[in-house]
């Protein structure tokens, strides 16, 4: 039986963003939440999924070809807040301002590596910081903060990355980066 990797595409974080987004969540340190780990922070492109690894080859094929027909971006933070839905949150997340490079980058990613591509044609830009447990009710009417000066995110590379199911968190390994085209 072939073995199988749980692999997603995302962007590393400097560490100055890592470090604002850690002090930041704290309006959220209230019971029923638990943090993402520091080393966990990473801003989604798209999530593979469970593959047989004979198809990690392929895989990386797919990002490079991307990687070097799509240019570096700048992300600007719009708030943190739970979410996706707000009445019935899962998480809390840094949801940036829409970005067409995003998008199309996201859109791309989808269209290579996705099974069956989603019909989904909004892809937000954001970064998992803490999530509900769910064993636990959270308090009601978590509070959305906005950052006091505006913070960006340069976008210069994406990575292949690797999840491996743990308890507490999953443990996030980069396989390989990719730099985005030069202008």
């Amino acid at each position: 039986m072939e073995d199988t990797l749980r692999l997603f595409v995302a962007v590393p974080l400097p560490q100055t963003l890592k470090d604002y987004l850690v002090q930041a969540r704290g309006v959220y340190d209230v019971p029923g939440v638990r943090a993402v780990p520091e080393e966990n922070l990473h801003l989604t492109l798209f999530f593979i999924g469970n593959v047989p690894a004979s198809q990690q080859t392929f895989i990386l094929e797919e990002l490079k070809r991307i990687s070097e027909v799509n240019d570096p971006f700048t992300l600007i933070l719009e708030q943190l807040e739970p979410g996706p839905k707000p009445k019935s949150p899962r998480l809390v997340w840094v949801r940036f301002q829409e970005n067409e490079a995003f998008t199309n980058i996201s859109r791309a990613l989808t269209q290579a590596l996705a099974a069956t591509p989603p019909k989904q044609e909004k892809f937000i830009p954001h970064i998992t910081v803490c999530r509900l447990k769910k064993d636990a009710r959270p308090a009601k009417n978590l509070p959305i903060y906005k950052p006091e000066r505006e913070i960006a995110f340069p976008v210069q590379s994406f990575a292949l990355w690797k999840s491996t199911l743990g308890s507490p968190h999953p443990i996030y390994t980069v396989v390989q980066e990719f730099a985005l085209r030069k202008k």
